[in-house]
């Protein structure tokens, strides 16, 4: 009888099975995250260092992907619509964060732009996910630039977010791998650890607050004091967990692996900007209360 497809098929008497070949390691998962983390972070110091229109034109495109993979995701539509929507309610606040424009149009701007997201979203849960992924778009892409252009805060604010936000990842996926132990919150994300989360809250709280503290070597006005600084990275580094937490339960939600595939090893620019947002967030609205 024939063996049954799923069933393994033994080595000829006298032989042994070939072994497995392993794929070269830029092409593993590890290598491609690697690899395309490495590249993608290299052009966002440049845009950083650079600053600009450049610098706001990449954050705005990174905010109108997010928006194109949520309403993917939740299976939104019309998706066309909706995110040309979207994508012009985005560069009007960018443009006007950029030129200095009153805060109130803005507002209007963008409080306007969510309402009617959600009067043509399709279907019923639509008219939730359609306006909560501009906001969420709104803050990738506003907040990296008004930290920027801020003459007190400057080039330290950008950087203080990615080395919170990239620490946190970097540190907690190795300290997760090497030590391992209870899993974080198994239901959502199966293979986050607490010893990973650890791991990264210590390392981006080290790294933040070096960041912080430091501010005036880069061109701000004004630095914090060790210890706001580093209970600023601290809480960061715990809002950043969560929001990839809070990504990856959307995901499980609908069923979905990754929330595109634009880039290799990550998967799609919500899939490493989750973290970001919520650490973001917290920039913005310290920001905003002029702290």
């Amino acid at each position: 009888m024939a063996p049954r497809g799923d069933a393994p098929v033994s080595a000829p008497p006298g032989r042994h099975a070939p072994p497995e070949r392993r794929r070269p390691w830029p092409a593993s998962e590890l290598g491609m995250r690697a690899v395309s983390g490495v590249v993608l972070g290299l052009l966002v110091l440049a845009a950083t260092l650079t600053g600009g229109w450049l610098f706001a034109l990449i954050w705005l495109a990174a905010g109108l992907a997010v928006v194109g993979e949520w309403l993917a995701i939740t299976r939104t539509g019309p998706h066309r619509l909706l995110l040309a929507l979207a994508g012009l309610v985005l560069a009007g606040l960018v443009a006007g964060a950029r030129l200095a424009y009153p805060v109130l149009p803005l507002l209007g701007l963008g409080l306007g732009g969510a309402i009617l997201l959600a009067l043509l979203a399709r279907p019923r849960a639509g008219r939730l996910w359609a306006p909560l992924s501009l906001g969420c778009a709104a803050v990738v892409a506003l907040v990296p630039v008004l930290l920027r252009d801020d003459p007190r805060i400057g080039l330290a604010g950008p950087l203080w977010l990615f080395g919170v936000v990239w620490t946190t990842d970097i540190a907690a996926y190795f300290t997760g791998r090497t030590l391992g132990g209870p899993k974080l919150w198994p239901a959502v994300s199966p293979k986050k650890t607490w010893s990973g989360f650890g791991g990264g809250l210590l390392g981006a709280t080290l790294v933040g607050g070096a960041v912080a503290a430091g501010a005036t070597h880069l061109g701000a006005a004004q630095s914090l004091p060790v210890g706001p600084a580093l209970l600023l990275s601290a809480l960061g580094s715990v809002l950043s967990q969560g929001g990839d937490l809070a990504e990856s339960a959307l995901k499980r939600a609908y069923g979905a692996k990754d929330s595109g595939r634009l880039i290799p090893g990550h998967g799609g620019v919500m899939d490493r900007l989750d973290g970001f947002f919520a650490a973001a967030l917290l920039a913005g609205l310290l920001l905003a209360a002029g702290f």
